[in-house]
C-alpha cells in the first residue's frame, strides 16, 4: 500500500486531540513515503476552507471534493480520481471512512477499506497495513 486516503466529516473533524493526532499519522505516513489525500463528498467552495488546511499545512498531497470533481462517494470514479491525483494504481490506496457504504464502494474498486469509528481502533489498522510505527 503506497496511498492513504481519509475521509474529512466523520473522520477529520473530531475533537482537537483526535486532530493532532490525525496530523501526527499523516505526517508519520508522508515521511515513510506514503502519499496522503482527503477524499470528502464536501460541496466545496469557499465552505471547504477547513478541509484545505490540511494540504496547505502539508499533511495531505491532494484534496478532492465531490462537488468540485461531480461524483460522490461510493461511486467508483471518485476513487479513480483520487488514485490519478495521487498518481498510484486504485489498488495501492487505503480508504478510511465513518460511511460503510463508502467503505464497501472503496474495496469494490480494488482498494482496502477501514472503517471509522474511533481514532485508537482505526490507528492500529491504518499502522499495520503501512507498516508504521510511533505513538500516534
Amino acid at each position: 500500500m503506497r496511498g492513504l486516503v481519509v475521509d474529512y466529516c466523520g473522520v477529520l473533524d473530531g475533537a482537537e486531540e483526535d486532530r493532532r493526532r490525525w496530523r501526527k499519522l499523516l505526517s508519520a505516513a508522508k515521511a515513510e513515503g506514503i502519499s496522503t489525500a482527503i477524499l470528502s463528498n464536501d460541496p466545496g467552495g469557499a465552505g471547504a476552507a477547513p478541509i484545505r488546511t490540511w494540504l496547505e499545512g502539508g499533511y495531505v498531497d491532494a484534496v478532492v471534493l465531490s462537488g468540485e470533481v461531480g461524483v460522490e462517494k461510493p461511486d467508483q470514479k471518485i476513487f479513480g480520481i483520487t488514485a490519478k491525483r495521487l498518481d498510484l494504481p486504485v489498488n495501492d490506496l487505503v480508504l478510511v471512512d465513518d460511511n460503510i457504504l463508502n467503505v464497501r464502494g472503496a474495496v469494490d474498486s480494488g482498494m482496502i477499506g477501514v472503517y471509522y469509528q474511533q481514532f485508537d481502533r482505526a490507528v492500529v489498522e491504518i499502522a499495520g497495513l503501512f507498516g508504521l510505527e510511533g505513538e500516534f
